[in-house]
């Protein structure tokens, strides 16, 4: 099973919401939708479900255009930032609603739902009501919903973003055993970079309606295309030093040092991440951020310097990536 976008795009009152979207994830791949608010993400994944027609493009679904057919004709399951669990109803009978409309016997419907209730944890809760669930309990069985299904593609629409950062982080291996081992195409949308770095094998970042690079979570951070994707990706963010001749100089913080020589800076502040220090020192190329060892000792001001090779040049107009090196560096 494959999910192809080809140049598909969504325009309302001629507004292009996206527009030029195209890529292909097969059988066993996780591909994330990350960027900031309002770039498209969860349009996209309206476009893919059927529930938002198509302006412009194609999508197709294991080779079959699918573009004009409506969701329930598509084999999506879907998984809602809101769990959307009918609070009257027990686990078990918001579970097999979905199997009731598909006019499933009742027979079989209680071997699924069993069936499904193990998989994700909860045959012990199938007669609660979901305002007896914690969070978590809620999130698998809004999941398990979408495994009755038995899709052929997942689109999970940040999934975890009611939860607390605590729960996100014990509730993610559950999720990628529970989806990723379906081997089927999946697309996940966050607003967080670390959880879709967990969860994808690729992930496309989008700006603006548009797709600014799709690549492996190591290729973004490492070798972003556009200044946009080097800011996005990486926590703390990248230093962009001042523009200087039409381009931009990046450096990440964990290759800035202190040195005997090189650019004056003074401490401005600092905060306590637990295995390292973040520092935010003032210099005549404005903030910068720099991590260090969780006991060193700081100075009020000094001198930072860091190699040539670890900077990233970018287009201070377009910001587009710039391969050559040959501006001075500092050392």
């Amino acid at each position: 099973m494959t999910l192809d976008l080809q140049n598909v795009g969504r325009c309302i009152s001629n507004q292009w919401i996206v527009r030029h979207l195209s890529f292909q994830i097969g059988n066993d791949e996780c591909l994330a939708l990350v960027g900031p608010s309002g770039c498209g993400k969860s349009t996209t994944l309206r476009l893919i479900a059927g529930l938002d027609p198509v302006s412009e493009g194609l999508i197709a679904i294991s080779g079959q255009d699918v573009t004009q057919l409506s969701p329930a004709e598509r084999s999506i399951g879907m998984v809602f930032q809101s769990y959307a669990l009918l609070p009257h109803l027990t686990v078990f009978e918001n579970l097999e609603l979905g199997l009731k409309i598909r006019k499933v016997q009742p027979r079989d419907r209680s071997i699924k739902i069993q069936t499904i209730l193990d998989l994700v944890q909860l045959s012990d809760r199938a007669s609660h009501r979901p305002a007896q669930l914690s969070g978590g309990q809620r999130q698998r069985v809004a999941l398990a919903r979408a495994l009755l299904r038995d899709p052929e593609i997942y689109l999970l629409d940040e999934p975890m973003s009611n939860l607390d950062a605590q729960l996100r982080e014990d509730i993610r291996p559950e999720l990628r055993r529970l989806v990723l081992e379906q081997q089927k195409p999946t697309i996940y949308v966050t607003h967080d970079q670390h959880e879709a770095m967990a969860m994808a094998q690729k992930i496309a970042v989008l700006n603006q309606g548009h797709i600014e690079q799709i690549d492996t979570p190591y290729n973004l951070y490492t070798n972003p295309s556009t200044l946009f994707v080097a800011r996005f990706i990486g926590r703390p963010q990248i230093n962009c030093l001042r523009p200087h001749q039409g381009r931009v100089r990046t450096i990440r913080p964990e290759h800035v040092r202190f040195s005997s020589s090189g650019l004056r800076c003074k401490l401005q502040s600092r905060e306590w991440l637990g295995n390292s220090q973040l520092l935010f020192l003032d210099s005549e190329e404005g903030i910068v951020r720099m991590l260090t060892h969780p006991d060193a000792s700081i100075p009020d001001s000094g001198w930072i310097s860091w190699d040539s090779s670890d900077e990233l040049h970018f287009d201070a107009t377009s910001g587009a990536r710039l391969v050559s090196k040959s501006e001075p560096t500092v050392s």
